[in-house]
């Protein structure tokens, strides 16, 4: 079998599965919430356009001046080309975030795939990252409007591309991953890795390294008029409604700890074992990838755990593309690969179902 066939094979299957899995959820609990006739606010997060998608949708219809000044923090690419697809006729803004989304969670498949390929030679492990990369709980967000799809597909790609020393493509991709999401700026660490370890020219390197930086300084600068200061759009989610104040990631897993125990916040307890599975793959990533990748999931890590809050850190994991890779490595023999793709199937259906309610935050 030909290598573009396996790697259809190995997107197409679990990309449908999971598609399967989300939308099922979905319909199951809006019919739950509707025949219960639940509170208005908790059946508006039961749709692929819940929660933050909410946000992207409005800005792809009209802009940013078409949501409150705290809109600024989600970054334009991702619903500008949402607004570019409702262009089409009989397609709306919400649904045109949606199709991106889902158009982006297909390349990421095969970007993931490729990468995974091309670092280690070995068909099974590509195979495995992309179902852990379609299955894991946190996956459901690849279907709705959220950017974090268009995001690691990026990343996927900027890491591929840094390690066959295309640098000027790379530079190109970080410049797009800087203008989806404000880690973006984040990919010019691996950037950074792969250059000083090889003697090719200086102006390529510097782009590659240069292009996520740019990407979100480009944005930060148009966006300045508009807030209150150049920041706001990163400050913002210091709101305690939010991410909170920055702290270092041991008062944050501490913080987290109190709560689950004290039963304030029982998802905290989902958290504080999403960081230490995290912290043991970041080791996977150190021993078994390339350096680049495990300075930047480190960075990455560390960026996510450095907030009071932790919602989101599940989303946030998933996103750093070097921890699915390890979790790959991790599921290596078939008999674990089985259990923990069952188990992952089951946690998607879950997450999905307590996100749509309205009980975990994406």
């Amino acid at each position: 079998m030909g290598t573009p066939t396996r790697a259809a094979r190995a997107v197409v299957i679990p990309f449908v599965a999971s598609r399967v899995i989300v939308v099922g959820a979905l319909v199951v609990t809006r019919h739950v919430l509707s025949t219960l006739r639940t509170a208005p606010a908790t059946r508006v997060q039961a749709s692929l356009l819940g929660w933050d998608a909410a946000w992207y949708r409005d800005i792809a219809r009209g802009g940013y001046g078409a949501v409150p000044r705290e809109g600024l923090r989600f970054f334009p690419l991702f619903p500008m080309l949402g607004r570019a697809v409702a262009l089409l006729p009989g397609v709306t803004a919400g649904a045109g975030v949606v199709i991106v989304a889902n158009l982006a969670a297909f390349a990421l498949g095969f970007a993931v795939y490729a990468l995974a390929l091309q670092e280690r030679s070995d068909p099974d492990l590509a195979r495995r990252a992309v179902w852990l990369t379609y299955l894991v709980p946190p996956a459901f967000v690849l279907l709705m409007g959220y950017s974090e799809a268009l995001f690691m597909t990026l990343t996927a790609v900027s890491l591929l591309t840094l390690r066959r020393r295309n640098w000027w493509l790379a530079a190109a991709v970080g410049i797009a991953a800087g203008l989806t999401r404000p880690v973006g700026a984040l990919l010019a660490v691996p950037a950074l890795v792969e250059a000083v370890r090889t003697r090719d020219r200086v102006v390529p390197k510097a782009a590659a390294v240069a292009g996520p930086v740019a990407g979100t300084l480009a944005y930060l600068v148009w966006a300045n008029g508009k807030g209150p200061d150049f920041l706001y759009p990163l400050r913002v989610q210091q709101d305690p409604t939010r991410r909170g104040e920055w702290v270092d990631p041991l008062r944050a897993i501490g913080h987290s700890v109190r709560e689950a125990f004290s039963g304030d916040h029982l998802s905290a307890g989902v958290h504080v074992v999403t960081a230490l599975i995290l912290v043991g793959l970041l080791v996977v990533v150190f021993r078994r990838w390339p350096l680049s990748f495990g300075i930047y999931a480190a960075v990455a890590l560390f960026v996510a755990l450095s907030s009071r809050n932790l919602d989101s850190l599940e989303r946030y994991g998933l996103a750093t593309v070097p921890f699915v890779l390890a979790g790959a490595d991790v599921i290596a023999r078939e008999g674990t690969e089985r259990v923990v793709l069952v188990l992952a199937a089951a946690g998607l259906v879950l997450a999905s179902v307590l996100a749509f309610t309205g009980v975990l935050v994406p």
